[in-house]
């Protein structure tokens, strides 16, 4: 994959659209690209997150539980960014990525984005309006559902006695 490629795929990923050339070359050339055989797993539940992954090519499955259990949460198609939170801080896997084809990824690592960060404060400034931008329509979302939501009374909590 070229970097030229590479560029071209983080300048799809909504995250960082509309960014300069420059800072997507500074990402694209401090990321790794993997391949992922088809069937292989890319990273497990519980997992540290050190790093987010964009989709170059092919289907990586978000899936939890295993077997008959095994429920697909999202299917990540090109352009799909996946742990997206591990780029600015520490965490952990919420879900098994595992690839349904054959896919290459880049890996993007939490030091190329802090770098890009540091070297370029106006991207800092776009990151933090795009994820407050989110976050706040996140918010509106959850408390629209919860207006749906009928409340539940739970029974009173038998404690011993501390004495």
């Amino acid at each position: 994959m070229s970097l030229d490629r590479d560029i071209a795929i983080l300048a799809r990923v909504p995250l960082f659209e509309g960014m300069a050339a420059d800072h997507l070359r500074l990402l694209a050339f401090s990321a790794v690209r993997l391949e992922v055989p088809a069937g292989s797993v890319l990273f497990e539940k519980g997992a540290s997150a050190k790093s987010g992954y964009v989709v170059a090519r092919g289907l990586i499955q978000l899936v939890d539980g295993s077997g008959a259990d095994r429920q697909v949460l999202a299917d990540c198609v090109e352009g799909t960014l996946i742990g997206e939170i591990a780029l600015f801080v520490e965490t952990v896997r919420p879900a098994t990525a595992i690839a349904a084809t054959d896919a290459q990824v880049i890996d993007l690592g939490r030091a190329g984005v802090t770098r890009m960060v540091r070297e370029y404060p106006e991207v800092a400034v776009q990151l933090h309006a795009r994820l407050s931008r989110r976050l706040s329509g996140t918010m509106k979302d959850l408390v629209a559902i919860g207006s749906t939501l009928t409340p539940v009374a739970l029974p009173p909590l038998n404690l011993p006695d501390a004495g």
